[in-house]
């Protein structure tokens, strides 16, 4: 076998890329991050003819102009790692825009291969592409290919492997008018004779993204060369006041002006037909009409939402239940095996009862990510975005920031992290900042556990209702956060949103398998590993130090006493004794202590020692929550019955009540994000200050609602 290929799918969002991914690669891929960021890096590998393909599936990008973290990671992996081709892959049934991005390829001197996606659904739409015209014109193969059926895909892989072989690519000079092109040739020849950036970018390409006044191309260059950079930058300067003054327009706006232009110019050249009328609806359209309505479509969204949380609920029970019963036995079975001391204690407590509590979760998280992959593959997560933008803009955010939060956990299953970083797109800083710090609010995946642990103990009726509940709550106190912060420390107008939505689509059942098996995999990899550590360093914060000598000595005499007595009962009088101690070394702890000292101030929201503890514990990660209480109740056990799960101990205990839920519930929804995040903000707003306001603020709200909540709830005699 020859030696591995690199190919690299590039492509605009909702061009069938990832499907495409999915159907070359299938279970031989896997997901992981590019370095320095949180944008996900899918890789896979392939074997055609005796060929093995290694594939990348880059973010999708509508630029190569680095507006956005998406853009930027595309852009570097392609010029760093340059692939031996790149596919780029092209919704034929919106060819104008997707090829905005293919121009940019041509200019950059990539070997490529186009994609033509989705020819099926061009055709139903009276769209006809004579592929072989399109590649003649742009001087590339153009392969028709439909990726959710797999058809034309062997024949693509055919030519990718052919475009490999051939040893130039050179770039494709465009033309940008009289006034870029002498700009243009003004600048290249000093970028050539000084080999600016030689090696990375061709020359003219450079230029073009000096004259587009691209940051990290300056930046780059300013590295490099800072004299000839800044001669470059004020013959760019020089250049930007002419356009002003002369057709009130910024080199950007030409330049993407001409490329449009470029297009226009070739898809008018016979290469697309117009079979039959265009100006009828399209079944996305005639759908649209009434899924985005402005008062049918909230309630149909609505009735969605809640439709996935009844389908989570109701569908999980049973592999919930058999995961509880397994953990259960592994935990009996080591008591019975091991020996009493210290590495028994850490076994069932720190790792059976602190991390199977998080994986016990693990069939509602998969069932609620199908749900979500269904939403997404299909279009409609687009639609949600773009009702929500009538109400973002109320609340003095741009509408770019509904996939911040949907990331985040809008639907539930996100994570705040990638959420944060997200934000890149926003243009405006104010509305940037307003979005990172309230987008924390969303319930993301590690708080589903949580929500789930606590919603089953209390709720159990009403499951599904109350996550929409909480779902809903979580908009609005976010929403709300974002107009307080908007009208006080970051003040200033809203800027319009424009977006496009993506035709409906069928999912593959394979496209939602893989989709859901990532993010599940993901979810089992933290439990075995970033949960697994801090359990087990909470167990020993709730280990040590142990009972004095002469508290441990009064606990010996107790049972002395009652193994002399006659009492029938004296085995389950023994237990409980043990389960005395056991609660009165977790209190000596250092967690112990800790959780203790802050009940001076959450007794009033119906917090106990043990309750601070956990959320002490989810500064690191909200998922140790689950797995620190289930510790914390493991070892301090005091009803020698309730050897059962988590959620039954929860129920049965004295100190918790439907109320102390809610209360308990709200904190964890809306305190301090997770440390990871936090450091994300950080890094996304420049500042530390904007992270450690965020701390504070959200824990001081958290705080008072979660008071409020239990003061009133316990007037009414609600607990």
């Amino acid at each position: 076998m020859n030696d591995p290929l690199h190919i690299s799918l590039a492509g605009n969002p909702n061009s069938g890329k990832t499907t495409l991914f999915n159907h070359l690669t299938g279970a031989r891929q896997h997901v992981g991050n590019y370095p320095g960021v949180t944008v996900d890096k899918k890789e896979g590998t392939l074997t055609h003819n005796n060929h093995q393909l290694n594939v990348v599936d880059l973010p999708g990008t509508y630029s190569l102009t680095a507006y956005s973290v998406e853009e930027l990671v595309a852009r570097d992996y392609l010029v760093n790692e340059q692939p031996d081709v790149v596919v780029d892959i092209v919704d034929a049934s919106n060819l104008e825009r997707n090829l905005y991005l293919t121009c940019q390829f041509l200019e950059l001197g990539v070997p490529l291969v186009i994609a033509l996606n989705m020819v099926d659904v061009a055709e139903k739409r009276g769209i006809s592409i004579n592929t072989d015209k399109l590649s003649k014109l742009l001087g590339v193969p153009v392969i028709p290919i439909v990726a959710r059926t797999g058809q034309g895909v062997d024949e693509l892989i055919d030519i990718v492997l052919a475009v490999s072989r051939e040893s130039e690519h050179p770039p494709t000079l465009l033309r940008y008018g009289p006034d870029i092109d002498q700009g243009l040739s003004d600048i290249v020849p000093l970028i050539e004779q000084n080999k600016l950036l030689a090696g990375i970018y061709p020359s003219r390409w450079t230029g073009l993204k000096i004259l587009e006044n691209d940051e990290q191309i300056l930046d780059k260059a300013m590295g490099e060369d800072p004299t000839l950079t800044q001669q470059l930058i004020d013959r760019s300067e020089t250049l930007t006041h002419h356009l002003q003054s002369t057709i009130d327009a910024y080199p950007e706006a030409v330049i993407a002006d001409h490329r449009y232009g470029f297009i226009k110019s070739i898809l008018r050249q016979g290469v697309v037909t117009r079979i039959f009328d265009t100006d009828r609806l399209y079944a996305s359209d005639k759908i649209d009409k009434i899924v985005t309505n402005r008062v049918i479509g909230p309630l149909i969204m609505a009735a969605i939402l809640f439709g996935l949380y009844s389908f989570t609920f109701n569908y999980s029970t049973f592999f919930v239940e058999w995961l509880s019963s397994f953990f259960e036995f592994l935990s009996s079975s080591a008591d019975t095996m091991l020996p009493d001391g210290p590495v028994k204690s850490m076994i069932i407590s720190g790792v059976i009862d602190g991390v199977g509590g998080v994986l016990g979760f693990v069939p509602i998280i998969m069932f609620m990510f199908f749900g979500i992959a269904v939403l997404e593959d299909s279009g409609y997560l687009a639609r949600v975005a773009f009702m929500m933008d009538r109400i973002f803009h109320f609340f003095g955010l741009h509408g770019s920031s509904v996939m911040p939060f949907i990331v985040s956990g809008g639907i539930a299953g996100g994570c705040a992290v990638p959420g944060v970083m997200a934000t890149r797109t926003l243009r405006s800083p104010k509305e940037r900042i307003a979005t990172l710090l309230t987008v924390p609010f969303m319930n993301c995946g590690a708080k589903l556990p949580v929500l789930t642990l606590l919603i089953g103990a209390f709720f159990s009726a009403h499951q599904a209702r109350y996550m929409f509940l909480a779902t809903v709550a979580a908009w609005i106190v976010a929403l709300l956060a974002a107009k307080f912060l908007r009208m006080t420390v970051l003040k200033g107008e809203s800027t319009p949103f424009v977006m496009e939505l993506p035709p409906y689509r069928f999912p593959t059942i394979r496209g939602l398998l893989i989709h859901t098996w990532e993010r599940t995999w993901q979810y089992i990899k933290k439990a075995g590993t970033v949960i697994l550590g801090i359990s087990i360093l909470l167990w020993a914060l709730m280990t040590y130090p142990v009972l004095p000598t002469d508290r441990a000595a009064e606990f010996d005499t107790m049972r002395q006493q009652i193994s002399a007595s006659q009492s029938t009962n004296n085995a389950a009088e023994l237990l409980i004794i043990d389960g005395l101690e056991a609660e009165a070394g977790l209190r000596n702890s250092i967690a112990g202590r800790i959780g203790i000292g802050l009940e001076s101030v959450s007794r009033y929201a119906g917090f106990d020692w043990r309750t601070n503890i956990a959320l002490v514990g989810g500064f690191a990660a909200k998922e140790v929550i689950v797995s620190t209480l289930g510790t914390a109740y493991s070892l301090g056990e005091v009803d020698p019955e309730n050897t059962t799960s988590l959620t039954d101990r929860l129920a049965k205990d004295a100190h918790w009540n439907p109320v102390v839920a809610l209360s308990v519930l709200a904190f964890i929804m809306f305190y301090a994000p997770c440390f990871v995040t936090v450091v994300a903000i950080a890094n996304e707003a420049g500042s530390w200050k904007w992270a450690f306001f965020s701390m504070g603020f959200n824990t001081l709200f958290a705080l008072i609602m979660s008071i409020a909540i239990y003061q009133i709830g316990t007037l009414l005699g609600l607990g």
